[in-house]
């Protein structure tokens, strides 16, 4: 792990910090890890400012020190601060299916939608859309698995997709989800129909309408919001 990069990240987020944000952010949050007190916005900033000044030399240093500050992590904004490197534009050609292990630890030890969304949609919408052949299958093998996070990232590494977006693949990782009573898996079903619905609202209709008895009150809300306002 690249420590001098860690120790600088950590020295602005404590520096960028305030301790009454910090105290709302943990409550909001239900963390058991505490908060500096820095928006996520300004943690962005910081972290692709530590990423210019601290360029990392291969593929392996650059996963050493995202798992590394993940691990080491004792505030919460130094995972999301991982969670940019991991997907920092100069690395990003090194998120690749052989690091998908990376971004499966950070998904499974996270186990919150804070971190989790954002894995989804950037980091697997990136393996998915420029590896599909090798992450397709991970998706739909994760769509089925006991830990409800790699359920909820299947189901939404397509959210940015727009047009892109592949119908078969996004129905086929809601389905056995489809009757789950978990809340995070409900939101992120109908969430992704939302998205889906921006651009194929003929599509979302027709698979709500099949499927009005087998959806969840909140996922078919949830679902054809847009196409209700």
């Amino acid at each position: 792990m690249d420590t001098s990069l860690r120790a600088d990240l950590i020295a602005r987020l404590v520096a960028a910090g305030d301790p009454d944000r910090a105290e709302g952010q943990q409550r909001y949050m239900k963390s058991e890890l505490p908060f500096h007190g820095v928006r996520v916005p300004d943690v962005r900033r910081l972290a692709g400012a530590i990423v210019k000044e601290h360029p990392l030399a291969d593929p392996d240093a650059w996963e050493d020190t995202v798992l590394g500050m993940w691990r080491a992590a004792t505030h919460r904004e130094q995972r999301y601060g991982a969670i940019e490197l991991a997907y920092a534009r100069p690395y990003r050609g090194w998120l690749r299916p052989d690091r998908l292990a990376m971004v499966e630890e950070m998904v499974v030890t996270g186990a919150w939608w804070d971190y989790v969304d954002q894995l989804a949609g950037k980091h697997m919408g990136h393996l998915l859309a420029t590896y599909p052949t090798d992450v397709r299958p991970v998706l739909l093998s994760w769509a089925e698995d006991d830990d409800i996070w790699r359920r909820r990232t299947a189901i939404l590494a397509q959210l940015r997709f727009k047009d892109r977006t592949d119908p078969g693949l996004l129905f086929a990782v809601i389905e056995p989800s489809i009757a789950r009573n978990e809340f995070f898996l409900r939101k992120a079903i109908g969430w992704a129909l939302r998205e889906h619905s921006k651009t194929c609202p003929d599509s979302v209709t027709r698979y709500v309408d099949a499927n009005r008895r087998r959806l969840s009150p909140l996922s078919r809300r949830e679902a054809m919001k847009a196409l209700d306002s």
